[in-house]
């Protein structure tokens, strides 16, 4: 479904609005005309809800209208959709033709905010004592501006890349039925095809104790996967106990799979996380690291890691862990019946059934019935590609001397997971630091350092010509 958009009616609506905020917005500091410019499209997309139950399709509005503005073809701007209100913005910047296109991702829906949750309106961009505050700020509305902002700056720069750049920003990704990512490969598939995709929501730096001290490449993501586990019993009187209790069964189960470590698997992404990591540690930590590349696995090294942090030794294996239960029918009856949720995160490459039959031999009990409730888009690993890395430590070196650039496979889940099954490569790629201790996304009080957003543009700025300029 495609929505036909009267552009210039919208396009001098968004512009002027824009001149407004600009002048009403009271910038604590003097900034360059691109700065600025990405500022008011921050601004401007910050303060447009788009909670799931609104949807994005007006902040998608206002970037097509601007980008029209900007001078790019109404024909390469696509507003498209499953319905009025979740739609989808793919613009293509057009090249040469050299090479492949390269895709650009972004969401911009958002996580709920109620305003007595709030220090303030989470849906007004508040900018005070050096951070841009409101909902979206960190996840993912600053990437969002970024791009599109990047974008307008290289158009009247009048920059021809050496092959077509897409820019797809979409609806859902954080809840809802109507993921965007997910519709365009299904319906829209030409609009997004690409030799590889860059996605912010999936890299970034940290800083620590006030400096910029780690940048991330992701290039893989942790599969979710939910187990429910089933114990059942003919139950009896309470006065009457016995030792066969279906929840001691279900009990004695999930003890099981909380001694049970699954085998140590490392891929290209995690040696190289650990080879570059290490360069942050001193002692046994660093040795440690340094012995993750050597072949035959040196597996007292890699225990030794596990133990140290619950994020290396996420790295390393497959992990499942007991996260719901319940049981019984009544306070004086011996229970019928009992289940737990076992929620895995599975390393890329395996399978569901290869987990449930891991957990079946770990329980090593038929009573207990396991079923996989949920498993989420099966992705594979990105092979690590030469060209984007060095093109990210190269400016990584010069705009944060110092920093190390590190790949990671990520626990957590992105719209990355579904262009990787769909055989597009994926790298998560972000210029915008966060202090690591005052994670805030989907949190109260969410906010992103003035200097570090706009730092993070320019570092896009510089990505996308060093990706796309042949050089």
């Amino acid at each position: 479904m495609k929505i036909f958009i009267k552009w210039s009616l919208i396009a001098a609506v968004a512009f002027n609005s824009a001149l407004i905020n600009a002048q009403s917005s009271g910038e604590s500091q003097q900034i360059g005309e691109h700065q600025k410019s990405a500022r008011e499209i921050f601004k401007e997309l910050v303060e447009i809800n788009t909670t799931s139950d609104i949807g994005s399709t007006k902040a998608i509005e206002a970037m097509a209208a601007r980008l029209i503005i900007a001078g790019f073809p109404p024909d390469d701007i696509q507003v498209v959709g499953p319905q009025p209100q979740h739609m989808n913005l793919v613009v293509r910047y057009r090249g040469k033709g050299i090479r492949p296109p390269v895709l650009f991702i972004g969401h911009l829906d958002v996580v709920e905010a109620l305003r007595q949750d709030w220090s303030f309106d989470p849906f007004k961009f508040l900018e005070t004592g050096g951070y841009f505050y409101g909902r979206g700020t960190s996840d993912m509305k600053a990437d969002d501006a970024g791009l599109i902002a990047n974008f307008i700056r290289l158009k009247q720069e009048g920059f021809v890349p050496d092959r077509d750049i897409i820019v797809a920003l979409t609806d859902d990704e954080e809840d809802g039925g109507f993921n965007g990512i997910q519709w365009l490969l299904a319906n829209r598939r030409k609009l997004i095809d690409a030799e590889y995709c860059i996605n912010p929501d999936g890299g970034g730096g940290d800083i620590k104790n006030g400096r910029e001290v780690v940048m991330t490449i992701q290039t893989s993501e942790k599969i979710y996967l939910d187990y429910t586990l089933e114990a059942h019993n003919k139950g009896g009187h309470s006065s009457l106990p016995v030792r066969d209790n279906a929840i001691y069964r279900l009990a004695e189960a999930l003890m099981r799979i909380a001694d049970h470590n699954f085998p140590i698997n490392l891929n290209e992404t995690t040696r190289l996380f650990f080879e570059r990591r290490a360069q942050q540690e001193t002692g046994q930590i660093k040795a440690d690291m340094l012995a993750m590349g050597k072949i035959p696995l040196d597996t007292a090294a890699a225990n030794r890691l596990s133990k140290a942090s619950t994020n290396y030794n996420s790295q390393m294996r497959t992990t499942c862990v007991a996260t719901m239960l319940r049981g019984g029918h009544a306070q004086n009856a011996l229970p019928q019946s009992a289940e737990a949720n076992v929620n895995c995160r599975m390393l890329p490459g395996d399978k569901p059934e290869n987990v449930m039959a891991a957990l079946n031999t770990v329980i090593d009990d038929p009573e207990i019935k396991i079923t996989c409730t949920y498993a989420s888009t099966l992705s594979p690993l990105s092979p690590l590609r030469q060209d984007v890395l060095e093109a990210l430590d190269r400016l990584a070196a010069t705009m944060w001397p110092g920093v190390i650039v590190i790949p990671a496979m990520t626990t957590g889940a992105t719209d990355g997971r579904m262009l990787r099954a769909a055989g597009i490569p994926v790298y998560g790629v972000s210029g915008m630091f966060a202090d690591m201790e005052d994670v805030r996304a989907h949190g109260k009080d969410e906010r992103i350092g003035v200097n570090e957003f706009y730092k993070g543009v320019e570092f896009m700025y510089r990505f996308i010509k060093a990706l796309t300029s042949g050089s």
